[in-house]
């Protein structure tokens, strides 16, 4: 618009392929994307108007979108095709993934998802090259239809973390945009990108961050925070980046109560420690080939230390074989996404929480996700674990995590473990407040039989473990510095439906240690078949119900107590844990010498006879309890008297 000697040029623009601010700068103009202006003083309206369009010519171009940016022809493989095979294809065509489709109805390619390169390679380390594709390949994989633009196309492979994006039309596959092809568009187009997009990448590259300060504030006891602080003003002044990691930080953003601090730093974590514990004034017992220490406070208090490690399996099942690395390759060698989350403790950025690889996504979605497509293959105890967080937080196995958990215990992975890779889990399982449900994703997965074939979960084992959560919760409520093994409680309840010589192949398949066997399969037996005792009877004295039970561990009653349908029958060993149990009586061996009997088998009759009696309610006062002592050594030695007479 020409206003006097000058010519005003207004630009607004609501696409991300037009920077109006961009543009009107050339005409020394100023603004931002979406609203610019300008004052022009040498031109006329005919030649500013000009010169606007060739800037518009120059400047914007028709938004890209997935159909012009795909590359066509798929190359893709079948379902069925091996892992040997698929790797001698990604060879051929040089490629890093490779798409895995089936013919729809029409014979067209229909996806089913797609397989990378690292994982046909570690698959076949592993030996699987006669696996199908599809037990390993991402069978869940996002897609793009082929008018996608160029910012949905990034987000979708960031948000996503895939090696290649497939475009598909009414079920079809028209082609694939791998990262490659992205971060050339990107690169090339890169001034057409908006700002607020460019700034995303370049977060999604480097993790996403965000200060998670506030939470730790009002979630973390001022003691443990205290603590934090002092690690990380230890770790500027080591010169090292420290970490908080793990269940810690998830816990932490689940507002879930978790006192056990892990802390890795990139750089050499025993040396770290060592300069820490002066500060903490703690002890410091470190393992330098692994780069790992633990700090032990005064109070009992322990932070775990580790350097930034990378792992490696050289067969399925094995230990690990370690070498150091950085923090996001440390993070690679995880579980489980949702434990990859990191929270920076150095003085410059602390609180400041990093997210590599999706967690906080995750953690929305109440989903358990699997880092890579073998880490079942790999360390098969992954699958306790992800059944374990999956019934603790009220999550769900991804799809994908979910068949590739099927596809381990299908293939036997599982078997091939040690009794006492199992039995660590096991016990985690079985500790939690709400075992059952973990004990019935077990069932499902076929993952029982791995501890006996014969152990199942039906109806009835699930009432016994329900009622094993109360008995366990009332019992902690009672008696709060009680020490028992919960876990074993709740074992023993499972293997209830088991013979006793079955029992005994469970516990030596589990490799238990010679107390823990002798407490599941001859205490457990012992236990059971007092309990079969007390079902039959229909009544009970109090004294005859502390023979019944006297001599059983903590564990054994209430295992007992939850084995049994009865109710009577758990009131009866609810009433032993009590009261009976701690039931004396006034009379002692000291009384009974002094009342001139003679010391021998009669002290036991005398002082049983007197405790049952009052357990019964039959005697109150001292004095009862020795004229009771008198009645008992009459007859005792009215009864010695035929057999003396026979001598």
């Amino acid at each position: 618009a020409r206003m006097g000697p000058t010519v005003h040029v207004i630009g607004r623009s609501r696409l991300p392929e037009v920077d109006a601010g961009r543009i009107l700068s050339a005409l020394g103009g100023a603004g931002h994307p979406q609203a610019a202006s300008a004052v022009v003083k040498d031109m006329d309206l005919y030649k500013t108007a000009e010169k606007v369009e060739r800037l518009l010519v120059k400047n914007v171009k028709p938004r890209q979108k997935a159909r012009d940016i795909m590359s066509r022809p798929v190359i893709r493989t079948r379902p069925e095709t091996t892992i040997a095979e698929a790797g001698r294809l990604m060879t051929h065509y040089n490629i890093n993934a490779l798409v895995v489709a089936e013919a729809g109805p029409g014979g067209e390619p229909a996806l089913s998802g797609f397989i990378s390169r690292q994982v046909v390679e570690k698959a076949l380390q592993h030996h699987l090259e006669t696996a199908p594709v599809t037990e390993y390949m991402t069978s869940d994989p996002a897609v793009v239809g082929p008018e996608a633009d160029l910012v949905e196309i990034q987000r979708t492979i960031l948000e996503r973390k895939q090696r290649i994006l497939p475009v598909v039309e009414n079920g079809v596959i028209l082609g694939v945009i791998t990262r490659t092809d992205l971060l050339n568009i990107m690169v090339n187009e890169s001034y057409r990108i908006p700002e607020e997009e460019r700034m995303a990448l370049e977060r999604s590259l480097r993790g996403r961050s965000r200060s998670v300060l506030p939470q730790m504030r009002e979630r973390l006891a001022p003691r443990i925070l205290e603590i934090v602080k002092i690690l990380g003003e230890a770790a500027d002044r080591a010169g090292v980046s420290a970490y908080l990691v793990g269940g810690f930080v998830r816990d932490l953003l689940l507002s879930h109560k978790n006192e056990d601090v892990d802390i890795v730093v990139e750089g050499d974590g025993a040396a770290f420690a060592r300069l820490a514990a002066p500060r903490l004034g703690a002890r410091v017992h470190t393992h330098e080939i692994f780069g790992t220490a633990v700090l032990s406070l005064p109070d009992g208090f322990k932070v775990d230390v580790a350097s930034a490690r990378f792992e490696y399996y050289e067969a399925p099942g094995s230990l690990p074989e370690v070498e150091k690395s950085s923090l996001k390759l440390d993070l690679y060698r995880r579980d489980f996404t949702i434990n990859t989350l990191v929270v920076e403790i150095n003085a410059a950025r602390f609180g400041s929480l990093l997210d590599f690889f999706g967690a906080q996504q995750d953690l929305k979605n109440k989903t358990i996700q699997v880092m890579h497509n073998l880490s079942f293959v790999e360390d098969p105890t992954r699958i306790f674990r992800a059944i374990r967080f999956e019934q603790r937080f009220g999550f769900s196995l991804g799809r994908l995590t979910a068949g590739l958990v099927a596809n381990a215990v299908k293939r036997g992975f599982v078997q091939r473990l040690s009794g006492k890779r199992i039995m660590t889990e096991l016990k985690l399982i079985l500790s939690e407040e709400t075992p059952a449900r973990a004990v019935k994703r077990l069932h499902q997965y076929g993952l029982l039989s791995v501890i006996h074939p014969s152990l199942s979960f039906d109806d009835a084992a699930d009432a016994r473990l329900a009622r094993a959560k109360n008995v366990i919760a009332w019992f902690d409520l009672l008696y709060l510095e009680k020490s028992y093994l919960r876990w074993a409680t709740v074992f023993c309840v499972l293997l209830h439906g088991l013979s006793a010589r079955e029992v005994e192949a469970a516990c030596r398949r589990l490799e238990l240690s010679p107390r823990l066997f002798k407490m599941m399969a001859e205490d457990r037996r012992d236990a059971k078949s007092r309990l079969k005792d007390l079902e039959r009877r229909k009544s009970l004295r109090p004294s005859e119900l502390y023979r019944a039970l006297s001599g059983l561990s903590t564990e054994m009653l209430l295992y007992m107590m939850a084995a049994t349908g009865k109710e009577p029958v758990r009131q009866g060993i609810s009433l032993y844990i009590t009261r009976l149990s701690r039931t004396t009586a006034l009379l002692r061996g000291g009384d009974v010498k002094k009342m001139g009997f003679p010391v021998g088998p009669l002290y036991r009759k005398i002082l049983d006879a007197v405790l049952w009696a009052r357990l019964d309610g039959e005697v109150e006062t001292m004095e009862d309890e020795m004229n009771l002592a008198r009645r008992t050594a009459g007859e005792y030695e009215t009864t010695l008297a035929p057999k003396a007479a026979g001598k």
